[in-house]
């Protein structure tokens, strides 16, 4: 081997060593989800499932998800999460409450824990998890469990912007609690950006409100 084969070969490996090794081309993708009057649509959950090579196992947070009881409701209502990742369950509130699943994905009852405790559970398969209190009828919330990184939540702009994935065909899938009809479709991501706006049907808000006044019950 001669010595500028191997002067290239050590100057290539001091570029990896240094972090200034090229890197894989990757793509952006903006979701646009939207109503079928065009309204943004808040709490979608957007995930990017990769088609052209399995996709890798995503990575379980060190920290786990949030979501908090207060003001007698749970904090956030949609939460997406990973396989593997662990909720925490703070109760803010004066009163106790006793979180409670029976979804197929996980099913489980946290007994009546007061203020200023904690508990947890962990989300050990992907799918779809409905929360309520059997202490007070209106909570409701969701945990949405996936086997991909390339996830986002929309917020109140109905945006999601899903960063540096690898260039490719993805099965782009969009899930809300009120979603009447499956909303799926491929996309290509190359290296320039691009933005896919779905619009999808939405059944009827039919969760209980409670009365401003505590009056009926607690909940109307």
């Amino acid at each position: 081997m001669s010595r500028l084969h191997l002067r290239s070969l050590a100057l290539a490996f001091s570029f990896a060593l240094a972090g200034i090794a090229p890197r894989l081309a990757a793509g952006d993708v903006q979701v646009n989800v939207r109503d079928a009057k065009g309204v943004p649509v808040a709490d979608a959950v957007v995930s990017l499932v990769p088609l052209d090579t399995p996709a890798a196992p995503p990575t379980t947070p060190a920290s786990p998800a949030v979501i908090t009881q207060q003001g007698q409701e749970f904090d956030p209502y949609v939460t997406a999460v990973v396989v593997g990742t662990r909720v925490n369950f703070p109760n803010h509130d004066k009163v106790r409450h006793q979180v409670y699943s029976l979804s197929k994905t996980k099913s489980f009852e946290i007994p009546l824990f007061g203020p200023g405790t904690e508990q947890s559970i962990l989300f050990d398969k992907p799918g779809i998890v409905a929360l309520g209190c059997n202490i007070h009828d209106w909570m409701s919330a969701y945990v949405v469990i996936l086997e991909t990184p390339h996830f986002m939540k929309t917020p109140a702009d109905g945006l999601a912007r899903l960063a540096d994935l690898p260039l490719g065909r993805y099965r782009l899938d969009v899930w809300h609690p009120r979603l009447a009809t499956e909303a799926r479709r491929d996309v290509v991501v190359t290296a320039d950006s691009a933005t896919q706006t779905i619009s999808v049907t939405l059944k009827p808000d039919k969760r209980l409100r409670r009365a401003p006044d505590g009056a009926g019950g607690g909940y109307k």
